[in-house]
């Protein structure tokens, strides 16, 4: 069985590879809906020799299965938002060591130690609610920083703590937020990266990423804004350093699906239903079919330009990019 140490190694694409396919088959054995899955689908596992062949579990049924490999009960249980009607998804854990090493080799892969960092995570309807594995994330973070903290609504205390904080400072918040600040206080950050999360979360009207990310330089007057991507049932994260192209570390990968053919995978540039491969998904599953709709570029960026018709709506990252 692959550990949180080989993954968090993985360094070529032939590595990536082999951990792809062991991972396959053993979450294909051990994970009882993916088993389900696999089997109605009348695959043979033993005839997957290419992760071009993997099939990828669709992600609405960490809504209703406990798509879990462990044979202990999980250490955590990390939920999605539940926005409006919609039921949160469950993502159960079976280390959160595990976690902790993929979520801070993935910040470190992009942004360096977090130790050189201060971070200001304004997430008030995450922290408004239990579970969520993005609260717990930057909780983390802040505390391997040394600096920084959560700030709820006290926009005011916010601004005061990061005006007298010498060390480059990350502002990480949720969209609505970040906007309501620029708007309100427009305050001219230096030193700073200003990430956003995505979601509106139903507190400010729903416009492109491109938008708000005009908006936001404007306000905060900075050149560019970072995006995180991630959800409730992933282990690590993609980073985009502006203009909306995220990158992953090299145990992630993201491809793009035919969406009137799950099992037909896009060349690169196209458009399509993205599926995503996350190694560090040790104890679920590390192979899932999003909602999102996107491209993938060359290099194996990736851009998110909104979702699939009729999909729910998503807590993280519901903005769309504008569609030319």
């Amino acid at each position: 069985m692959l550990n949180i140490d080989q993954i968090v190694s993985i360094t070529s694409a032939a590595e990536f590879e082999q951990c792809a396919i062991e991972l396959f088959r053993y979450q294909a054995k051990m994970c009882p809906p993916y088993r389900r899955y696999i089997e109605l689908l009348g695959i043979d596992v033993q005839d997957i020799r290419s992760i071009d062949d993997i099939p990828f579990l669709p992600v609405e049924l960490f809504k209703t299965e406990d798509v879990y490999c462990g044979t202990e009960p999980p250490e955590i249980i990390f939920t999605s938002s539940n926005t409006g009607s919609t039921v949160a998804s469950r993502h159960l854990m079976a280390s959160l060591e595990c976690y902790r090493r993929s979520f801070t080799e993935g910040f470190k892969a992009f942004y360096g130690e977090p130790a050189q960092w201060s971070i200001y995570g304004l997430l008030p309807n995450y922290l408004e609610r239990e579970g969520s594995s993005l609260v717990y994330m930057v909780d983390s973070l802040i505390k391997q920083c040394g600096s920084g903290g959560f700030y709820l609504y006290d926009f005011e205390k916010l601004l005061a703590d990061m005006a007298i904080d010498p060390k480059p400072k990350i502002l990480l918040g949720v969209s609505y937020a970040l906007w309501d600040l620029a708007e309100k206080y427009a305050p001219k950050l230096e030193n700073t990266v200003v990430m956003e999360t995505g979601g509106m979360k139903g507190r400010r009207e729903e416009i492109s990423k491109r938008e708000l990310h005009q908006i936001l330089c404007r306000g905060f007057g900075v050149e560019r804004i970072h995006s995180e991507y991630g959800m409730a049932e992933l282990t690590s994260q993609g980073y985009s350093t502006g203009e909306g192209i995220f990158r992953t570390p090299a145990w992630m990968r993201v491809m793009v699906r035919d969406v009137n053919d799950p099992f037909d995978h896009h060349p690169e540039g196209m458009r399509g239903g993205v599926d995503i491969i996350d190694l560090a998904n040790l104890s679920s599953c590390a192979f899932i079919q999003t909602q999102d709709i996107g491209r993938v570029m060359n290099d194996g960026s990736f851009m998110i330009e909104g979702r699939i018709a009729g999909s729910d709506i998503r807590g993280c990252n519901l903005l769309v990019h504008d569609i030319l």
